[in-house]
This record gives C-alpha cells, structure tokens and sequence, in this order.
C-alpha cells in the first residue's frame, strides 16, 4: 500500500494562495468583459505597482529572513520585526499583495475587478492579521502595544 502524502488544509490556505485566486477571478472577468478605458497609462500604472508590489514584498520577507523569525502567518515569532518596511506599516508583505492585484487588475483591462482590492483586504485582516496580532500581542505584550501605537496596519 503506498503512503499518502497529507498536507493539512492550513499549509495551504496562505496570503498568495488568496492573492492568487482574486487574480484569478479578475483575470476572468477580463475575459468575458474587457475594459479598456485607461490605455497605456493603466498598464504602466500596473506594472509599477506589481513591480513595487514585488519589492516590497521581498524587501518585508528578508526582515524576517535577517530577524531569523518566521514567514508564515501562523507561526509563533521568535522576534519582533520593526525595523525596514515595518517601521511604517505592520503588514507591509499584505499591502504589497493589494498592490500587486490592483496592478495585475490595470494590466489586463479588469475595472470592475477594482472591487476586489477591498474585499481581499477584508478578507486578509479575517483570515490572517486579526490572528496573526493576537498571537503576536500574546507573545510580545507591551512592546507590541506599543509598537501598534506607533505604527499603523496598512500606511
């Protein structure tokens, strides 16, 4: 009989999976319904904004690379990270991804995809930071505190 190879189901339900997916609904909708109505000036907004997007996210990443803390937004930290991009935003990687989809919406013409920057933040703060500062506040207490009181969520 072979092994089977189990990954539980929260391994995979990660910031990119949903980034991915709201991409890919607005990828659809470019499809069936096109909307070229800011030309060569949307696809040079888009790409700036993914390629800074790219950046930032990377940028953030190597903080907790560096700090030798994890990654992944259910893991305890070993470290505080406020240094870099997080001396100005708590979620710099999680504003990276909104970047990311609001350019990946200009580039491919998807306007009425513009709705879903909102609801993926809304849905990145349900799933992943309200947990992520819990646990965080649970391990670091007062110095998170007032590292909150410093620095805000998004910008």
């Amino acid at each position: 009989m072979k092994k089977r190879l189990h990954i539980p189901l929260h391994y995979l339900e990660l910031p990119p999976v949903w980034l991915a997916v709201f991409a890919a609904l607005a990828w659809g909708q470019a499809q069936i319904l096109p909307m070229t109505v800011l030309g060569l000036f949307g696809d040079i907004a888009g790409y700036v904004l993914v390629g800074a997007g790219l950046v930032v996210s990377g940028y953030a990443a190597l903080h907790f690379l560096l700090e030798r803390t994890s990654l992944i937004p259910r893991e305890k930290p070993d470290t505080l990270v406020t240094t870099g991009m997080y001396r100005f935003s708590r979620n710099p990687i999680y504003l990276a991804d909104a970047a990311i989809l609001t350019g990946l919406i200009l580039i491919w013409d998807a306007i009425p995809s513009l709705i879903l920057v909102p609801v993926f933040i809304k849905l990145i703060e349900w799933r992943f930071i309200h947990r992520e500062e819990a646990l965080i506040r649970d391990h670091f207490g007062e110095a998170f505190d007032a590292y909150c009181a410093r620095v805000r969520r998004w910008i």
